[in-house]
């Protein structure tokens, strides 16, 4: 066989059109497709540029490389040296680009033979995701898994551009950093150095990005890797992409400004989809209210009704005592859901029990009459009502939970989502983005008695808020009652939803130490611990820190929900497992005891390599 350097490609698998008809040239490729027709050889050759077929004729080819060319299989790396001809007419194939074209090959030499694939390499594929993982190499050959990478390439190119076009830096910030937990555990990574003390791994650049702020970086962006040591779902990985930005002397308005006009940019240019802004903002008690969930799906309907009026005075005992201990009684209507069956209201009061609820109540209304198990106990007067309220036509069911503020808007909140996709009410052709605000600043738990962050911990108190931070201190009430000042404090948050998605994520970022100290403390976090966690942020606070803000979009996400996918594994290149192994290379695995002695490190627990 020749040296390669005389094998090297003049051109790509799916450059070659009619227009080079003549020219002689050497085409590198995957085998994807081998024919032998009445003693011609066609060999469809693939690269991630598209696919050229290859036609080898024994009369007037060298024995060689004919013995070389009848032994190729699929997968197959192979160089093919010819003339590039117009097909013969009738054969064109219109659904490939270079469809007009064929290579006569006059050369051919396989540079490096493949066993067979565990699975074909086709566009549909039957094989079991357990097993492409493994073979991830071979999946991602695939022509869908091409064009989703090379979207995702595309998307983080724009983001760049669109960004630095408007004065912000791309500045790179550590990945092994002091530990300091925002909520998920973090990844910690031992130093042989210092036998005994620890990095982490990022779980968001966010101490940094703040601290580039007090450094007069004042427009900063990242397309940064974050890893959190969590459980995961279709929407999460142990290490993940996100877009993060920062910006000084901003308010929110700043931020959703310039996030609005990338969102718009990056629809236009990468699907031609035309994006209205500003995007409609909702606080965060108001979509909890209205849909249960603080990411709401707007591309359907079925928002809830507060039905507590109305049955507060009925003689249903169940709904009449939880309203007069403060509890709430909501509903959801769903269109066409009258002729429900006994086993489909079964099983949607099973589903409601999962989610928490003690059980659902219901009126289905047929053309005939209504029906509804409460309706012996609310009277005709009552159920009139109801309907009438939550805007029942005929055919509709109604769906009803009684229990406690918070918790009915979340189960219904489940339900809703359930039956928008079981009914295919979403439609999918809508892109609907929203701003959800004002998120409570703290959460309480009532097991610990003790507050966490809703969000962040550096999320700043709304202005209108920050005497409730000092009114807490003073406070006589316990901090399990809802008119504690802290339970009323909200943040200058926000997050971006697009259709269900939780997309986005900022806020309004706190820039005096004491303010921060103070914080800290409601969270529980003593002076010592706070200089111990975050002296370095509190110092840096001290030293002229603007105001500002930022958010961080969730590359992963937002590539997923553009090319029409559900999981991120499907657009990240050698993803984990949801349980967070790599079945490709084994990770995580054990290692050499000689690096653990380097590290100061024993194993108490029993090991073995899988």
């Amino acid at each position: 066989m020749k040296p390669y350097t005389e094998l090297k490609r003049t051109h790509t698998c799916g450059e070659l059109r009619k227009e080079n008809q003549g020219a002689r040239v050497c085409l590198n490729g995957w085998i994807n497709s081998y024919r032998n027709l009445g003693g011609l050889l066609f060999l469809d050759l693939r690269d991630r540029y598209g696919k050229t077929q290859v036609v080898i004729n024994p009369e007037n080819f060298d024995p060689n490389m004919l013995a070389e060319a009848t032994r190729t299989r699929s997968e197959f790396v192979v160089a093919a040296v010819g003339e590039v001809v117009l097909r013969e007419e009738g054969t064109a194939n219109p659904n490939l680009p270079t469809g007009e074209i064929e290579i006569k090959a006059i050369e051919f030499y396989i540079l490096s033979e493949s066993k067979t694939p565990p699975f074909e390499i086709t566009d549909e594929t039957t094989a079991g995701e357990t097993l492409r993982l493994e073979y991830r190499y071979l999946d991602l050959r695939r022509d869908p898994f091409q064009k989703r990478l090379r979207f995702r390439h595309q998307l983080a190119l724009a983001v760049r551009n669109y960004l630095s076009n408007r004065d912000f830096y791309e500045i790179e910030t550590p990945l092994l950093i002091k530990s300091t937990p925002e909520g998920a555990r973090d990844y910690v990574v031992p130093s042989r150095v210092y036998n005994g003390r620890f990095y982490a791994l990022p779980q968001s650049p966010q101490l940094f990005k703040q601290i580039l702020m007090v450094s007069g970086y004042d427009k900063y962006f990242q397309i940064a890797r974050c890893l959190r040591d969590e459980d995961l779902r279709g929407d999460r990985q142990p290490e993940h992409t996100q877009i993060d930005m920062e910006m000084s002397f901003v308010t929110p308005d700043d931020v959703f400004t310039v996030i609005e006009g990338l969102i718009q940019h990056l629809y236009s240019e990468l699907l031609d989809v035309q994006v209205e802004t500003p995007f409609p903002r909702y606080t965060y008690d108001e979509v909890m209210s209205r849909w249960g969930i603080d990411k709401p799906d707007l591309r359907f309907g079925m928002e809830l009704v507060d039905l507590s009026s109305v049955v507060a005075d009925s003689e249903f005992k169940v709904f009449t005592d939880n309203v007069a201990s403060g509890g709430v009684v909501k509903g959801i209507v769903l269109p066409g859901g009258g002729s429900y069956s006994r086993k489909q209201i079964d099983e949607l009061t099973d589903l409601a029990k999962k989610f928490g609820a003690g059980g659902l109540a219901y009126i289905l209304r047929t053309e005939s009459a209504d029906k509804s198990p409460i309706l012996k106990f609310i009277g005709e007067t009552v159920k009139d009502k109801l309907v009438e309220t939550a805007g029942v036509a005929k055919g509709d069911a109604l769906f009803i939970v009684s229990d406690k503020a918070g918790r009915t808007e979340e189960i219904l909140g489940q339900l809703r989502l359930h039956l928008g996709k079981k009914h295919e009410l979403i439609d999918a052709s809508q892109w609907r983005m929203l701003w959800v605000t004002e998120f409570p600043l703290f959460d309480y738990d009532e097991e610990s008695n003790s507050y966490s962050a809703m969000h962040n911990i550096v999320s700043h108190p709304m202005e209108e808020d920050l005497p409730l931070i000092e009114e807490g201190f003073n406070s006589t009430l316990p901090g399990s009652d809802l008119n504690h000042p802290w339970r009323k404090a909200h943040a200058s948050q926000y997050d971006l939803v697009i259709n269900g998605w939780e997309m986005a994520s900022g806020g309004q970022r706190i820039n005096r130490s004491e303010l921060q100290k103070k914080v800290l403390s409601i969270l529980g976090i003593d002076d010592a611990r706070a200089e111990r966690m975050f002296g370095f942020l509190l110092r840096a606070l001290e030293y002229g820190a603007p105001p500002h803000a930022g958010i961080a979009i969730g590359l992963d996400r937002l590539v997923t929900l553009m090319v029409g996918k559900n999981n991120i594994r499907d657009v990240i290149a050698f993803p984990k497992t949801a349980n967070a192994a790599s079945l490709m290379d084994g990770s995580p695995s054990v290692i050499d005891q000689v690096q653990l002695d380097e590290l100061g490190l024993s194993i108490n627990a029993d090991s073995e390599e899988e």
